[in-house]
């Protein structure tokens, strides 16, 4: 059980980088796009951060 929640989330951390630092980097449109990017990015990671030690808790207490 704990690799499988390891593995999602070691996925969706790889997804988020991927698909949203990509944009951020490669974007050739204005700069507030890109801020506007980088700040949604970073709030995905927070939020898949906070679920991750959520998950791992959970599973300690199982």
């Amino acid at each position: 059980m704990k690799f499988l929640i390891h593995a999602f989330f070691i996925i969706l951390l790889l997804l988020n980088t991927f698909f949203g630092l990509g944009p951020v980097l490669l974007a050739d449109g204005v700069i507030q796009e890109r801020i506007w990017t980088f700040v949604i990015v970073a709030l995905l990671y927070f939020i898949i951060a906070f679920l991750y030690s959520r998950a791992i808790q959970w599973v300690h207490k199982k």
